[in-house]
């Protein structure tokens, strides 16, 4: 499914994270000092209780975040990608992937996504670094419909998750009422000459680089691999 309507996914996030804290009153959110930018800002602003703005200190966000989740909460702490594993990686791996504590970590403004503000706040390397972490589950949604399906999945899920997302507004390439279950790939393209496997903002382009090998009488299959 292809959209001329463009969202972005931290957007998405934003509204998806306020709707479930409308329906679960133990999920609680945590910032540091960007929750505008990560969208947070709107379960802030809904629920200021369940709400905890550390400031510029991802370090004790994941701490807070781990001990929140050892109380019965299921904490979503959010930054930009760049911060989570530059700055709070050890948190992330040792308190609260390694203890197995029920903590949703979401980034956004991953990847090349931020474009101007220069290569020291562009994470290449987090998914990677994310993966090789025993029992950390990884989501990378390909777009805002997926995106709501993510954090519900995740918010479902018992145990550590990391949800990758991006900045820019992006083509909604998924179906609203498409499954979407954590660790199972969907096919968006059938083909038999070749395969595409891509996950996030590269799903779209795999989308269109399938229609360019269409033209010359390729038939691709894209693997969208959230």
């Amino acid at each position: 499914m292809n959209s001329d309507k463009l969202i972005s996914t931290r957007d998405a996030f934003g509204e998806a994270l306020l709707e479930i804290g409308r329906e679960r009153k133990n999920v609680v959110a945590l910032g540091a000092d960007l929750s505008k930018t990560t969208r947070t800002s709107l379960f802030a602003r809904a629920f200021p209780g369940r709400f905890f703005n550390v400031g510029i200190a991802e370090q004790n966000m994941m701490g807070i975040a781990a001990g929140l989740s050892t109380t019965g909460f299921i904490p979503v702490a959010s930054t930009l990608a760049i911060f989570i594993v530059d700055r709070a990686y050890d948190q992330v791996r040792n308190t609260i992937v390694h203890s197995g504590f029920n903590v949703k970590i979401v980034a956004t403004h991953s990847g090349i996504s931020m474009g101007k503000d220069g290569s020291s706040h562009q994470s290449i390397e987090d998914i990677a670094l994310m993966r090789v972490i025993p029992n950390m589950t990884v989501i990378v949604p390909a777009d805002a419909p997926e995106t709501k399906k993510a954090l519900r999945a995740a918010i479902a899920y018992k145990g550590p998750v990391y949800i990758r997302l991006g900045r820019p507004k992006i083509p909604i390439v998924t179906g609203e009422n498409s499954a979407f279950v954590i660790g199972k790939a969907s096919i968006l393209r059938k083909g038999s000459d070749i395969s595409i496997i891509a996950c996030g903002i590269m799903v779209d382009q795999s989308l269109k680089a399938a229609d360019v090998l269409a033209s010359q009488g390729i038939k691709a299959r894209v693997v969208n691999m959230h």
